[in-house]
């Protein structure tokens, strides 16, 4: 089978090409290296280069291309679709698959119609949470988007049901949480893991990593580390990701910013605390989402505490004692204390990538064949 994907080039501060990283990878690599033709188009927001990738994988290969779009040059804007359409048109795909954010799945759409192939859109977050769905006739857009795709996908139960109700979907969307690299998070030495990134040795390490603002609840993290800090003298604060200007990062000797880390890094870390926080927001963005770094903690064997909203309700479900309530900080710092002095492991199963990806492929190759079967009816009709 022959699959376009269309989708934003960076997203949770990585670069998708360059780095290989999530699941904007791992859902073409995975097609290809089951042996589908897979090709890539990857709108890039922060740069005004074009370029042409192909990454051989341990089976098949990827074809990635790269092109600039600018809301300061708005003449790249209307150049997009149909240099796109060009080009897809070559490659004639049986299948369109839009992932990424709102443009990514429109464009997917409005191309899969104009190519005569079933669309699939991907929603790994809820994408009317973002600021582009601000725009007038964007939310609009993506809902009849969601209702003529052949396959809707969704990163979490509660965004499943929400799309159901939202969209008026005619089929149940297909549910597909974040997976690990089992190469990459897995358990390692800790204290090898703290010497490689200069964390002391042998104080109670504390952590995240990830966006770094008030809209991901990081600020409440931020509030319960002032009553650890004042409590235990030998807990400290480890963080990695970008920072909000709006959410100041705590000072002193007992803070640890690591800046943005590679993704390998981000193993490293979580191998190296002792504690993993997952914070979220209850709002339109954190009841909807499946944070990555909660599968990527327990993966690596880290006792966490998250956030009681969305998905890691489900998640920790049998483990309240690991949940807090958003924006009590309170709560946050003795939930914190209880798993560094008597550490619990949920018994969940962190799955890999291709585990979790196989139902796409089935479903996709269940979506072109329903698709080449109606078209051979009405023709011949």
């Amino acid at each position: 089978m022959r699959i376009a994907f269309i989708c934003k080039r960076r997203y949770t501060g990585k670069d998708v090409i360059a780095e290989r990283y999530g699941r904007l990878y791992e859902m073409p690599r995975f097609l290809a290296e089951r042996g589908h033709s897979v090709r890539a188009y990857c709108l890039d927001y922060h740069s005004n280069e074009s370029g042409i990738w192909t990454h051989t994988l341990e089976s098949g290969s990827i074809h990635w291309e790269s092109l600039p779009v600018s809301i300061r040059a708005p003449a790249t804007l209307a150049h997009v679709p149909l240099r796109l359409l060009r080009t897809v048109r070559n490659f004639a795909p049986d299948v369109l698959v839009g992932a990424s954010d709102i443009p990514c799945i429109i464009l997917a759409t409005w191309l899969a119609r104009r190519l005569g192939v079933p669309s699939a859109i991907d929603l790994y977050d809820n994408f009317e949470s973002f600021g582009q769905a601000r725009i007038p006739g964007f939310r609009m857009a993506l809902g009849s988007a969601a209702r003529s795709a052949m396959l809707v996908t969704c990163v979490s139960r509660p965004l499943s049901e929400f799309a159901i109700r939202r969209y008026r979907l005619k089929r149940r969307p297909l549910t597909i949480p974040n997976g690990i690299n089992p190469r990459v998070f897995k358990p390692m030495d800790k204290m090898m893991a703290r010497a490689q990134l200069g964390l002391p040795e042998d104080a109670k390490l504390v952590g995240t990593a990830g966006g770094l603002s008030s809209a991901k609840g990081v600020d409440v993290l931020y509030a319960a580390w002032q009553k650890l800090a004042g409590h235990n003298s030998n807990v400290h604060l480890v963080l990695a990701g970008p920072s909000s200007p709006d959410t100041p990062r705590p000072a002193g000797d007992r803070v640890h910013y690591l800046g943005n880390l590679a993704h390998e890094q981000i193993a490293t870390l979580f191998n190296a605390l002792d504690v993993g926080v997952v914070t979220l927001a209850d709002d339109a963005f954190g009841r909807f989402c499946f944070p990555q770094k909660a599968c990527e903690m327990l993966a690596c064997n880290l006792p966490i505490v998250a956030t009681d909203v969305g998905v890691m309700s489900d998640l920790l479900f049998g483990h309240p004692a690991l949940l807090y309530p958003a924006r009590d900080a309170d709560a946050l710092s003795h939930a914190i204390t209880r798993q560094l002095e008597n550490p619990v492991m949920p018994n969940i199963h962190a799955m890999d990538w291709d585990s979790l990806l196989l139902p796409l492929e089935q479903a996709l190759v269940s979506a072109s064949y329903e698709a080449c079967r109606t078209n051979n009816t009405a023709t011949a009709e």
